[in-house]
């Protein structure tokens, strides 16, 4: 392991203290498993892969309204408001 020092604030220790008690884990475990955490479940893609993804979901979908293209401000107004 590589030894590494962070800041953080009084609140986040304070959260970071009480969470590691509760797991019966120490704070460096609980940041180490965030850590992992957060490296998983934000996985990089790269801009080929998200160009791809998004040609594939092109068309794939249906709204049923025949002005979406031109009337797209209305709608999306309509549906969340102003």
């Amino acid at each position: 392991m590589v030894r590494t020092q962070i800041q953080l604030s009084e609140e986040q220790i304070a959260l970071l203290k009480k969470l590691a008690k509760t797991r019966h884990l120490s704070m460096a475990e609980v940041i180490r498993q965030a850590v992992d955490n957060m490296v998983k479940t934000s996985a990089v893609i790269d801009l080929e892969e998200r160009r791809k993804r998004a040609i594939s979901a092109a068309g794939r979908f249906r709204s049923g309204l025949h002005d979406l293209s031109t009337s797209h401000d209305k709608h999306l107004t309509e549906v969340f408001g102003r």
